[in-house]
């Protein structure tokens, strides 16, 4: 029983039957090739079948030896883990090497976030006499309107904005489904850009439904939403380490701060658990702290 075999079903089952994402596919079986390679080095002689508890440790043990950050070691690790239970699922080991395998803690921190007058330079930055101008302004506002991640925005297709409505269907993280409220300014830009902009370009083919398209008239990937992010914030001045995510966090954390429900605040950004969203409402609780630490006589 190869690595390169088991791998390659692994792959096979993460797409068909837990339905992950191409991105998340891919993440997991990079981080169990880190692991093969790491065995062919050091012990040649093991099979999937044949790792051991041992083997597992030594392999996180020369991962922290690398400098590699707690939260990649983390991943790396939750990747492993889900490989084996896979093994088990198909009866190819009988005991689960990972089952006892720990991650390195992590401290749950609040990613970095966009004030709102640091959102509005950055639309205010966009310049619309570009040819692309209308096309970044109804990015960003759809990113911020909506909390969007990057690949539901790249994946957005024409006939799944309900303009009547005021909301987006999109496709998320295991192909789910779920209605997300624009608002009214994100809306007005999505529409300018659409009617005065992209009706006068010739999409390329299969492209024809996705609404962001580049000069070709193929839809944008990733790369070139992260890039065009990076260069306006540069060009504004911000200095921040900012991404499209940023915009989902800024989403959520103006969402909480102005007292939304946070069970609202998971379905829109459609969060499987409410404790992934629970993470927004630590900006309020260090506010608190810091203000019984700067006003409470006994601090």
């Amino acid at each position: 029983m190869s690595w390169e075999n088991q791998i390659k079903q692994f792959q096979y089952y993460l797409k068909i039957e837990r339905s992950l994402s191409s991105n998340t596919q891919l993440a997991y079986v990079q981080d169990i090739e880190k692991f093969s390679r790491y065995l062919e080095q050091n012990f040649p002689e093991l099979g999937p079948a044949q790792v051991r508890l041992d083997h597992l440790r030594s392999f996180v043990n020369n991962l922290a030896s690398l400098e590699i950050s707690a939260f990649t070691q983390a991943r790396i690790i939750s990747g492993i883990k889900a490989f084996f239970r896979y093994l088990m699922y198909e009866d190819v080991i009988d005991e689960d090497p990972a089952a006892l395998l720990q991650a390195p803690k992590l401290g749950r921190k609040l990613p970095d976030t966009l004030s709102y007058h640091e959102i509005t330079r950055l639309l205010e930055g966009i310049e619309l006499g570009k040819p692309e101008g209308h096309r970044n302004r109804a990015i960003i506002e759809v990113l911020y309107s909506s909390g969007l991640r990057v690949s539901e925005l790249t994946d957005l297709k024409i006939g799944n904005i309900y303009t009547e409505i005021g909301f987006l269907r999109v496709v998320g993280k295991g192909n789910k489904e779920r209605l997300v409220p624009i608002g009214k300014d994100a809306l007005k830009y999505l529409r300018l850009y659409i009617e005065e902009v992209r009706r006068h370009q010739t999409p390329a083919k299969g492209h024809e439904e996705f609404v962001f398209l580049n000069r070709r008239g193929k839809k944008l990937t990733r790369v070139m939403i992260f890039v065009m992010i990076k260069n306006l914030a540069q060009e504004v001045g911000i200095a921040k380490n900012i991404s499209p995510h940023t915009f989902r966090h800024s989403f959520a954390t103006h969402l909480i701060e102005g007292g939304a429900d946070l069970r609202a605040v998971q379905e829109m950004l459609g969060h499987e658990s409410i404790t992934t969203t629970e993470i927004y409402t630590h900006l309020d609780r260090d506010y608190l702290r810091q203000v019984l630490t700067e006003f409470h006589p006994r601090k």
